[in-house]
């Protein structure tokens, strides 16, 4: 069991490492914003690099911020019944919707865009505005960093809530 709770902790942190770096884009979006703007309106100078950068940071907030999110439980959850069951119950539903549902869809994701990033990274994409960024294929890449980093998050929830569901921590909420 101390092994167990060892990978779940190590996952926690490096999902907690991710989300809290990745935070800080959003305020770099903001001032990014914030700069695209001035320059357009008070000085009539527009840079396409500028604008798509807003882009990348919006998507790589998304994109690698998601499995914090999870580890948080802040994820949209449809929360007819979840509410009012036991923690054992809601660890049995979150085993089940982890194995059965996050699990595959991340390897589907995987799997199908896979060669999408690599068809990517062959031609070294860059943007298809003039002044754009270069690195699309690194954008790309994001795709299969989320899905990595909710798999490894899923690892964690399932395990976590298992030794919950089998009654090995009394009930007790594991902290990561």
């Amino acid at each position: 069991m101390p092994y167990i709770l060892k990978i779940i902790q190590i996952i926690n942190n490096i999902n907690e490492w991710i989300g809290k770096t990745i935070s800080w884009l959003t305020l770099l979006m903001v001032l990014t914003t914030f700069l695209v703007v001035v320059l357009r309106y008070a000085f009539d100078i527009g840079w396409i690099a500028l604008q798509e950068s807003v882009a990348y940071m919006h998507a790589m907030v998304f994109m690698l911020g998601v499995a914090y999110t999870l580890k948080h439980d802040k994820h949209v959850r449809v929360d007819i019944f979840y509410q009012a069951c036991s923690v054992k119950t809601k660890a049995w539903i979150d085993c089940l919707g982890t194995l059965f549902l996050l699990m595959p869809v991340m390897g589907f994701i995987i799997c199908s865009s896979w060669e999408y990033v690599a068809d990517s990274w062959a031609i070294q994409e860059g943007s298809r505005n003039s002044g754009g960024l270069p690195a699309v294929y690194l954008l790309k890449t994001t795709i299969l960093l989320m899905a990595g980093l909710l798999i490894l998050q899923s690892i964690a929830l399932f395990s976590q809530n298992l030794i919950i569901a089998l009654g090995f921590n009394n009930g007790e909420q594991l902290n990561g």
